[in-house]
């Protein structure tokens, strides 16, 4: 799936990231918390959270993440975006409530991918 049908199905505003939106994701995670996402397969997916402070990026960045989606209307200060656009890392935010957004992607076609430690 390309980043960019991400941001058309949750009605998403980009952040940051514009020039990859043409990007494929294979995969998404949704979680709030970062250690769970750290037994998440590293592959070109998308982070899900409602979480707003620099370690989302950090993690994202540590799982070769492609796309960070904020939700529940929440707006990463500029530190967090400033962040992710220096690691290429697209931020998109949504209105859309976690399970919702998660729900879409996944009816769209997005995998839930694997866990690194079955």
């Amino acid at each position: 799936m390309k980043i960019r049908e991400i941001v058309d199905l949750l009605d998403a505003t980009v952040l940051c990231g514009e020039a990859h939106l043409d990007g494929d994701v294979h995969s998404a995670c949704g979680c709030d918390m970062m250690s769970d996402v750290l037994a998440f397969v590293k592959e070109q997916a998308v982070l899900i959270t409602g979480l707003c402070n620099p370690q989302v990026v950090r993690t994202a960045e540590m799982m070769d993440m492609r796309c960070i989606v904020f939700v529940r209307g929440k707006m990463p200060p500029a530190e967090v975006v400033s962040l992710a656009d220096e690691a290429g890392i697209v931020v998109l935010t949504s209105k859309e409530r976690m399970y919702v957004a998660c729900g879409k992607l996944y009816a769209a076609g997005l995998s839930g991918g694997d866990l690194a430690h079955a």
